[in-house]
């Protein structure tokens, strides 16, 4: 099964996809698969880092991967990827289509995989051509995403609202 949460900052996506994974997991323990890069030597990042880390204690196995996510993704076990805009973040400068080749690949995987993306496309066009590229990526990535999954939700004040 795969499933989409997608929404904006702090709107509950990551506590419901946790959720989820552990219920399509009752017996294997989980795998979240971390995406974020610090290569900016965020403190603020680590902090929220450490909010998600403690939110879902021992009941995961974690994985960090923030470039290739096939790599750390096999068959027969339910799998977390919190979150997908990091992910297109540290690979703002590699081509669409190889994403999409690793996208393509999670789709054939018989596996649970629950991903997350933050919605930043219902804001003003930004003013930087980066900034740009990154929030067209997010819209491209997440049409991508969600034609496959078989459920997608939407998260606003906690409440998850299917779309499919």
């Amino acid at each position: 099964m795969k499933i989409l949460y997608f929404g904006g900052q702090k709107s509950g996506k990551s506590k419901l996809s946790e959720e989820k994974a552990l219920k399509l997991s009752p017996i294997q323990e989980p795998y979240y698969i971390a995406t974020y890069n610090n290569v900016f030597n965020d403190t603020e990042m680590e902090n929220r880092l450490f909010i998600h880390k403690k939110q879902r204690s021992n009941r995961f196995i974690t994985i960090e991967e923030p470039f290739n996510l096939p790599k750390v993704i096999s068959s027969n076990a339910t799998y977390l990827i919190d979150c997908l805009s990091m992910w297109i973040l540290n690979t703002i400068n590699i081509e669409l289509l190889e994403l999409f080749s690793q996208l393509e690949e999670l789709e054939k995987r018989d596996a649970n995989i629950i991903f997350v993306l933050n919605d930043v496309n219902s804001g003003i066009i930004p003013l930087d051509q980066e900034s740009r590229t990154f929030v067209d990526r997010t819209g491209i990535i997440g049409q991508k995403v969600a034609s496959f999954c078989d459920e997608v939700y939407e998260v606003k004040m906690g409440m998850p609202i299917r779309i499919k």
